[in-house]
């Protein structure tokens, strides 16, 4: 992460030129260093020279789609990447978003929600996420660090998404978090709704319980909410 006294690192990959320089101009008018990428591979080429603070990335690019990209990008370092698209469903926002993505700007859009989500991301970069490994019973222990978990005795990676939700869970350790809470905290879209918490819960389930349908760590709170649990 950058120096308080440095200009935040944006890698921007978008194979439209004009909305590369307008980008950015305007960006490193705000306060950003910039580089840019017109193709899949330029970007990754980018990476091998100096690690951005986060990546925007289309996902219709040369030689290498945006989706391949953002899953070697990840694979490296855990970047975060903001995702432009002229795909507006909610359905492949959710996934793209699930799987790799801290947010997604619709095509056509306009600077200053670009900007906002831009600011939003980077404010959660210092967020605080436990530096130590955190065990929860015999068979769960986190290092979100790594966005890992080793459930009996299997390391199993973490999305970003699931890094930060159990990070919220294991700040508030034992107390209910409720889903409005969890969506402003782990979540930059201004039209994240509660289904994208329920569906992340039930990818973590189905990775750190042994029961499913039956949690022991990440339970569900009478009141509304989730809350992280240790075992005993």
């Amino acid at each position: 992460m950058q120096q308080m006294n440095e200009r935040p690192r944006i890698l921007l990959v978008d194979d439209e030129l004009q909305l590369l320089r307008y980008l950015g101009d305007r960006l490193r008018r705000d306060g950003y260093d910039v580089a840019l990428a017109r193709s899949g591979r330029e970007a990754l080429d980018r990476l091998d020279v100096s690690w951005p603070d986060i990546v925007i990335l289309d996902l219709m690019i040369p030689d290498l789609d945006g989706e391949t990209v953002a899953s070697e990008i990840k694979r490296r370092a855990d970047i975060p990447i903001i995702v432009l698209s002229a795909i507006s469903s909610s359905e492949s926002k959710v996934e793209l978003i699930q799987s790799y993505a801290e947010d997604y700007v619709t095509k056509p859009f306009h600077y200053p929600e670009l900007l906002a989500r831009i600011k939003r991301v980077l404010r959660r970069l210092n967020e605080r996420i436990p530096r130590q490994a955190v065990t929860l019973g015999p068979d769960l222990t986190l290092v979100l660090p790594r966005r890992q978990a080793t459930v009996r005795g299997t390391t199993l990676s973490l999305s970003p998404t699931e890094t930060r939700l159990l990070a919220t869970l294991v700040a508030n350790l034992g107390q209910p978090v409720s889903t409005e809470q969890l969506l402003s905290r782990v979540w930059s879209d201004d039209d994240a709704n509660p289904a994208y918490v329920w569906v992340t819960v039930r990818r973590l389930r189905l990775k750190i319980e042994v029961d499913p349908d039956r949690p022991r760590y990440l339970l569900t709170s009478r009141g509304g909410g989730y809350r992280l649990m240790p075992a005993g």
